[in-house]
């Protein structure tokens, strides 16, 4: 009876909540208010068999579906949980500490799921249906959403939460959070200052798009910054900002932006820097192509296992593109372009750690030369608790790019190469 009743109250809401939220002249506490009294008076006339108290509760899960995320707000909130998982209405995971676990929250039914993704898409322009059922938004704190729906979820809606990180602002949170270690991150501010060129490599959810954005941050007030998102999730601190996200094709399949289209207008924008969020097809040709013609200092994501994998995926991602260049061409352009690879990886512990900074030092016999400079150095796993004990090691190899540091008047702490 009462999930019935919720599911009629939302039908007749959702309307007259989409009118009323894109009414900017509305505050928040007022579409609130006028929340629970359409509440009320739908129940009123509905006159349903239920109590007082039953009736209250309805009252304030269907304020706290339309002003927040429902069953989800306390963990969207809690500081300690990093992800969360909705597979359908009954399942819904989070990843806490670094460990994924079965939480005790449920929703009614799907119906109340798709309500969610209705609430999240509505501020963006993106929208989910059986032609189109998938695709990835922001929330305005910066988390991102995965959303898919049937007929390709086969159990109900599925809904991926990735929480943006809002207290790890400062390089000393990635020491606490044991990214990195001071001297790994003091080597990784001189290179953003001296506009070397750097790609953060890693899998989904191994924290390079947390560590560009702290590393980011050093990036001169002065300078006027282009970002390029799929789905936006940077923040950059700095006034002189630009904020590109690429856009998807509407219902009839037309209006679609690419991340290509958008980098390509970005040279056109007088930016002192590109951010591309994530290299996922032909533009990693462009962004090669524009460092190589005095673009330098961008920076950019990747999904790459490894440092030498990094070179691979460019490889394959230009020339399963269409586009007409060979092997020998596309190895130059990477020799010539990129200067350092940062990999990350989440642990068996659930940590997340910066685990290699290593070089690209020209061509060898044709083939891009990449070597570590930096190594994560696992020492000790706890056969109980997995907790993984370890080190950062210098190699032994110096940067290739010294002259960089030299030029922009960058003096490095005399103890990093040691």
């Amino acid at each position: 009876m009462i999930r019935l009743l919720k599911e009629k109250i939302r039908k007749k809401l959702i309307s007259e909540y989409r009118r009323l939220f894109v009414d900017e002249s509305i505050e928040d506490n007022e579409l609130k208010g006028l929340i629970r009294g359409m509440t009320e008076d739908i129940i009123s006339r509905e006159n349903p068999p239920v109590s007082q108290e039953d009736t209250q509760r309805i009252v304030s899960e269907i304020i706290n579906e339309f002003m927040g995320f429902g069953p989800i707000e306390g963990i969207l909130h809690d500081a300690s949980i990093t992800e969360i998982m909705i597979n359908g209405p009954k399942k819904i995971y989070i990843e806490r500490n670094g460990r994924t676990e079965l939480s005790n929250i449920v929703f009614d039914d799907g119906q109340q799921v798709m309500h969610l993704v209705d609430k999240i898409l509505l501020p963006t322009r993106r929208h989910v249906d059986e032609a189109s059922p998938y695709t990835d938004v922001s929330l305005k704190d910066g988390s991102r959403v995965n959303i898919i729906i049937p007929p390709l979820a086969l159990d109900g809606p599925v809904i991926t939460i990735r929480k943006f990180l809002k207290d790890i602002k400062e390089v000393e949170d990635l020491h606490k959070l044991g990214t990195c270690d001071k001297r790994i991150s003091d080597f990784l501010i001189a290179c953003i200052k001296a506009r070397v060129n750097i790609v953060f490599a890693g899998a989904t959810g191994a924290g390079k798009t947390t560590t560009l954005n702290v590393l980011s941050s050093y990036i001169s007030n002065d300078e006027r910054i282009v970002t390029i998102e799929d789905t936006a999730e940077l923040r950059l601190n700095q006034d002189h900002v630009v904020r590109l996200e690429a856009k998807q094709a509407n219902i009839e399949g037309k209006g679609e932006i690419t991340i290509r289209e958008l980098f390509k207008n970005s040279l056109r924008m007088r930016p002192d820097r590109i951010i591309l969020g994530e290299i996922r097809g032909v533009e990693a040709l462009d962004m090669l192509q524009a460092i190589c013609s005095g673009h330098t200092g961008s920076l950019a994501v990747i999904h790459a296992d490894s440092p030498q994998d990094v070179i691979y995926r460019l490889e394959t991602m230009i020339l399963t593109s269409g586009v007409q260049v060979s092997l020998e061409a596309i190895h130059r352009q990477v020799a010539a372009a990129l200067n350092i690879i940062v990999q990350q990886e989440q642990l068996v512990d659930g940590t997340r750690k910066v685990t290699h900074v290593s070089q690209v030092n020209g061509l060898n016999d044709g083939k891009v030369v990449v070597e570590d400079l930096f190594l994560y150095a696992i020492e000790h796993i706890d056969p109980h608790s997995s907790a993984v004990k370890g080190k950062w090691e210098y190699t032994g190899i110096k940067p290739a790019f010294l002259h960089k540091f030299k030029k922009a008047n960058i003096a490095l702490p005399e103890d990093i190469f040691r």
